[in-house]
């Protein structure tokens, strides 16, 4: 058998936001083209350096957020499909903590980082003195940049659908909020803060809905714990994911831009009451339960995921 490595080298490359991080660009679209600039000369710079010191890179692995990798792959001459090569496809997941869904696993109750401290206490204390199913639940997560315009749209049409809310709004975005928001919401109705530790949140049965940008890990999220949403996506993947939620699981809507493409007050209000209120969403909320016991099953002993991962550990052990 080979001998194993001991350790793992961890090794960065740049998106050329390092001195103020991504909140520095203007625009999603400045981001990711300055990323791609910068990224590909940093990333072709380290495996110059990889290569001069005796462990060359062989492979990269790479997701779609970063379809650039390959040209800088190709550059170098290495092998991208070697994992196809090597073992068939499987799906596995959803991956997230065990805790929220088999609870096989005791300890594993979060992913171990977070980009931003959440207000774990505040939250939760908000949460346990809401009804159940009660509150609606807003997050544009870690990156997305919300336009001012969109943001005072947002902020109307929570307040005019009546439903109590909780909404992560980043410090960096906080500016954005229209005047006096802030100041005459009352305690009662909503809660807002700069982040919030969300597998907590969406667990807590005072959440009824999820208003959601659609990243990924949101949308695994919400459904691992049979949470309905209201989609509106931003960029890169999220359209995708908002028709996967609308039209494929049925376990949301997803709320239309106008032509400047700004989802407007009355749209976002509709929606939220849709979903959390109206007859035509009670479909809706059943799908959602049905997807969190799905996706409890396929990670529990026995479950295709589960299986899929015992088949590929033993293939790795085999080939070791």
């Amino acid at each position: 058998m080979k001998e194993l490595p001991s350790s793992v080298s961890i090794e960065a490359i740049s998106d050329g936001y390092d001195d103020g991080g991504i909140d520095q660009a203007k625009t999603c679209e400045a981001y990711l083209t300055r990323f791609k600039e910068v990224g590909s000369d940093t990333l072709s710079q380290l495996i110059q350096k990889l290569a001069n010191s005796g462990c060359p890179v062989n492979c990269i692995v790479y997701d779609p957020f970063l379809p650039w990798a390959v040209e800088v792959a190709k550059k170098f001459g290495l092998i991208i499909d070697w994992m196809s090569k090597l073992y068939p496809i499987k799906t596995i997941g959803p991956t997230i903590p065990s805790m929220y869904l088999d609870k096989r696993l005791h300890d594993d109750k979060e992913y171990g980082l977070s980009i931003f401290k959440p207000m774990t206490n505040e939250c939760l204390n908000w949460l346990n003195h809401q009804p159940i199913s009660s509150v609606l639940y807003v997050s544009f997560g870690s990156f997305a940049i919300v336009e001012a315009e969109q943001m005072e749209e947002l902020a109307w049409g929570l307040k005019n659908s009546n439903n109590n809310f909780l909404w992560v709004v980043r410090s960096t975005e906080e500016p954005k909020l229209p005047k006096d928001f802030l100041e005459e919401l009352t305690s009662e109705k909503g809660l807002v803060v700069p982040w919030c530790p969300q597998l907590q949140v969406l667990e807590h049965e005072s959440i009824g809905c999820f208003l959601t940008h659609c990243g990924w890990n949101s949308i695994l999220e919400a459904i691992s714990l049979g949470v309905p949403m209201v989609a509106i996506p931003q960029w890169t993947d999220q359209p995708t994911n908002a028709k996967f939620v609308k039209d494929v699981w049925e376990i949301g809507v997803r709320a239309k831009q106008d032509e400047k493409g700004i989802v407007r007050r009355e749209v976002i209000e509709e929606c939220i009451k849709l979903v959390m209120e109206e007859e035509k969403g009670k479909l809706i909320r059943e799908n959602a339960k049905k997807w969190k016991e799905l996706a409890r099953n396929v990670v529990d002993e026995g479950g295709s995921s589960d299986k899929n991962i015992e088949e590929f550990v033993s293939k790795l052990v085999t080939i070791s």
